[in-house]
């Protein structure tokens, strides 16, 4: 059986996030459902509310990987230019969608709000584009090529990747297995080194720690084999009772 392997990246866009002034929780979201999913996201890029860069870093995107997701710059004010900015990258006009505007304006309607020239503006995306409907505040995301472009808000970002993540084509999900290491990298770096030589269709990743004055390390193995998971996994436990053992007897 083959293990196919999809891939994806992330496009965060806002000066905000560059300023500190807005912490970025959309990434660590997308993450974990994409890992969840069967799809690696294998970049992150964060670009200013310019729009040759957003162009710039989409189009590179776009051709690497077998999705994009994008957040933020698609409010009513006039530095949200994210859906100008993909147009642009796509070669095809930004326009007023009938079927947004007729939605959103219903709404606005049963509110009792006037539905504004600014409020308007987030009705206007890419000829061609599909809606990605968003149940918080109706202003619906879109969707163009492999590329999905939704809120920066958190809670519409996530409302509207849970419409999303149903229409993807997943991967085969990485397995997972971990080992407590009593020891620094320090120590450990060229034996596990040489086990991951050993293992090449496994990842093994090194997270160091520091607690109660001493180094630790926790080591994650990931494959999308079970049995090659396994065997790394065993080889990295007698790494580790190796280097114990060794340690006991000086």
């Amino acid at each position: 059986m083959t293990n196919e392997v999809v891939t994806a990246a992330m496009l965060a866009i806002g000066d905000e996030l560059l300023s500190g002034r807005t912490k970025d929780k959309n990434i660590g979201h997308l993450a974990e459902i994409l890992t969840a999913t069967g799809i690696d996201l294998e970049e992150v890029r964060i670009v200013p509310d310019e729009q040759d860069r957003i162009v710039e870093a989409l189009n590179a995107l776009r051709e690497r990987y077998d999705y994009v997701f994008t957040s933020g710059g698609i409010g009513p004010t006039h530095d949200d230019i994210t859906a100008d900015a993909i147009a642009k990258a796509f070669g095809v006009p930004c326009e007023f969608d009938e079927k947004a505007m007729k939605l959103m304006g219903d709404n606005y309607a049963a509110r009792g709000i006037e539905f504004t020239e600014g409020r308007q503006r987030m009705a206007r995306m890419p000829r061609g584009s599909v809606h990605i409907a968003n149940p918080v505040s109706t202003a619906p995301g879109f969707n163009i090529g492999n590329v999905y472009v939704m809120a920066g808000v958190p809670s519409v970002f996530q409302a509207m990747l849970d419409n999303v993540i149903p229409t993807l084509r997943a991967g085969t999900q990485l397995l997972s297995r971990s080992v407590n290491c009593p020891f620094g990298e320090g120590t450990i770096a060229v034996p596990l080194r040489e086990i991951q030589a050993a293992h090449p269709d496994t990842i093994i990743g090194s997270y160091p720690k520091y607690e109660n004055n001493r180094f630790s390390t926790e080591l994650v193995i990931r494959a999308r084999d079970e049995q090659k998971l396994i065997a790394a996994e065993t080889a990295v436990r007698q790494m580790v009772e190796q280097i114990a053992a060794s340690t006991n007897v000086q």
